[in-house]
């Protein structure tokens, strides 16, 4: 069981499918306003799926959060590992850890929508992701350390070597828990419950115990629809269909999943999560009655009642 007053709190940019709606985010302003409320990270998602679908991409992201800044996190979640060698994002994670100032937090994983064109077009077959996810987990930490590494059949040695960030492991099943011991620092599921979620924590324990290494960390992502307006309980009941749909939740299931409702609300849900044994948890904030920057002060306000 994990502290509550401890549990450090990241919050997503809506870089994704809100460009719709909403245009594109002015980042470096969004990114500063949550370091201002003294939240631990800036998230930023990797998706590309293109079918139409808005994203932009996360490297370019982080590289304005980086600039726009000064102490908090920025964290990947989750850059998709099989999009590209593992040489290009060494580089690019190495870049950003030296203009950043050593402040990246670094999710990976294999990857969803595997119908997608994207994935066509990169030419990533989906039989050959989680051999790939490995391969890179395998080699990412040297290269991005400077150390002459064989990837591919070729030594490669990239220079100026940066600290290796801390890397978290996404997925919610048994391969992925196996990942995050084997080759990460923290483990990051995804929208769990706090049931679901102290269910994972037992089996990431067991398997590290397993294995003889230290238990990572636990980061879990997830949503938040902050307010009791009318327009923020249709918010959270969208986001109960969209578990429900997109990821085949049961509708009790789907239920408690989102971080919603009054300030006392929130801050009891961000206190199951911890106590289920979640250290961090990131959060996609969905605005309802009010703008982006409102909804996060709102969830600002509920954290501070954990302390």
């Amino acid at each position: 069981m994990a502290d509550p007053a401890h549990l450090r709190i990241g919050v997503t940019l809506p870089t994704l499918g809100e460009i719709a709606t909403q245009g594109i985010p002015d980042v470096a302003s969004m990114a500063r306003h949550v370091e201002q409320l003294g939240f631990d990270a800036v998230r930023i998602p990797d998706l590309a799926i293109g079918d139409g679908t808005p994203s932009l991409d996360a490297t370019v992201v982080a590289a304005i959060v980086a600039a726009a800044t000064t102490s908090v996190r920025i964290e990947f979640g989750v850059r998709v590992l099989p999009l590209q060698p593992a040489v290009t994002l060494a580089a690019q994670i190495m870049s950003l850890q030296h203009l950043s100032g050593d402040r990246i937090l670094l999710g990976v994983g294999s990857g969803g929508f595997p119908d997608s064109p994207f994935w066509r077009a990169v030419g990533s077959a989906a039989a050959d992701r989680a051999r790939v996810t490995e391969q890179t987990l395998a080699v990412l930490p040297g290269l991005i350390a400077g150390e002459a590494t064989a990837t591919n059949g070729t030594v490669v040695e990239l220079a100026p070597g940066a600290h290796v960030p801390p890397i978290l492991v996404g997925g919610n099943t048994d391969a992925a828990i196996r990942r995050a011991v084997r080759y990460g620092d923290g483990w990051l599921p995804s929208s769990l419950t706090p049931e679901d979620l102290a269910r994972g924590v037992a089996r990431l324990r067991d398997t590290a115990a397993r294995a003889g290494k230290p238990t990572p960390s636990v980061c879990v992502a997830g949503g938040a629809v902050p307010g009791t307006s009318e327009a923020a309980r249709r918010a959270r009941d969208d986001f109960v269909r969209l578990l429900q749909t997109a990821y085949g939740r049961s509708t009790a299931d789907a239920a408690r999943i989102p971080v919603a409702g009054s300030a006392a609300e929130i801050a009891a849900r961000l206190a199951a999560y911890a106590d289920a044994g979640a250290d961090r948890i990131g959060l996609a904030v969905t605005p309802s009655d009010s703008s982006w920057q409102t909804a996060v002060e709102r969830l600002a306000e509920a954290a501070a009642l954990l302390i």
